[in-house]
């Protein structure tokens, strides 16, 4: 598939309305011989209430440009939003202010605390904060990843695709602007994968939540609206309305390309 003239903008949304953008985004690490663009002037924007996957093969940038979005990682030139909020030459306060109470995130680990059940591992951040969950937003979300039976488990009580529908459930709680998930099926079978992604995918469509994902896997973004795909630091393509077999086409393109380099 050809690559598409790309607009930081997302398709068919005004770029007011964005929840996350970058704009000439540029992340260099190291100096001299070790230097290395992780990106290279990315501008792209993320709809409020839509599902995002970012894609591309192996060192192409999709965590980094996601770490840059989420404050997690600084940025070398450009600009990195959060809404109307600039990060760049945020301090380290009111980044973990801005990541606490805006911010939400699902990693590939589920990172839940063994001693607490499950209900207090998904107010666990509201909880340190010390916000008090509106109940019936939380009863909502509860029920939309499936736990209303499993609230009083520890996680060695539940299997991986249930320790990770608490981490759905923690993400969503306290309804962020938008969720960040990084690999969130990468360690679960294929069943309980698809839960999780079906819950994802749930939450933005029934609950309008915004949610931004890195995966490799074709099937995994086929859940989404859009799929941004990067290389060499730089965005190629930007595929509304992904199907898994575009997507793998798409991927299949980008390991033949770096055959031909080799």
């Amino acid at each position: 598939m050809a690559s598409t003239a790309y607009s930081p903008h997302f398709v068919g949304e005004p770029a007011p309305d964005a929840a996350a953008r970058a704009t000439d985004l540029t992340k260099i690490y190291g100096e001299g011989d070790t230097r290395v663009t992780a990106l290279d002037q990315v501008s792209v924007a993320f709809g409020r209430g839509h599902f995002t996957a970012i894609m591309g093969p192996s060192g192409s940038g999709k965590s980094t440009l996601m770490h840059c979005l989420a404050g997690l990682d600084s940025i070398t030139s450009g600009s990195a939003m959060l809404g109307d909020t600039e990060l760049a030459g945020l301090k380290d306060k009111h980044l973990t202010k801005l990541r606490r109470d805006r911010i939400s995130f699902v990693f590939q680990a589920f990172n839940l605390l063994p001693t607490l059940d499950a209900l207090e591992n998904i107010t666990l951040p509201m909880d340190i904060a010390g916000q008090k969950p509106d109940k019936e937003w939380l009863d909502r979300v509860i029920a939309t990843v499936g736990l209303s039976g499993r609230l009083k488990h520890r996680p060695a009580q539940l299997s991986g695709g249930q320790q990770q529908r608490v981490a759905v459930a923690r993400a969503l709680a306290s309804r962020p602007e938008i969720v960040f998930a990084d690999e969130p099926t990468g360690n679960l079978d294929s069943r309980s994968g698809a839960e999780v992604l079906n819950f994802l995918r749930t939450s933005v469509t029934e609950l309008g939540q915004t949610v931004v994902m890195v995966t490799h896997d074709a099937s995994a973004a086929a859940y989404a609206d859009r799929v941004v795909f990067l290389a060499d630091g730089r965005i190629v393509e930007d595929m509304p309305s992904p199907t898994a077999d575009r997507v793998l086409d798409r991927m299949k393109g980008f390991e033949a390309a770096g055959r031909s380099r080799r």
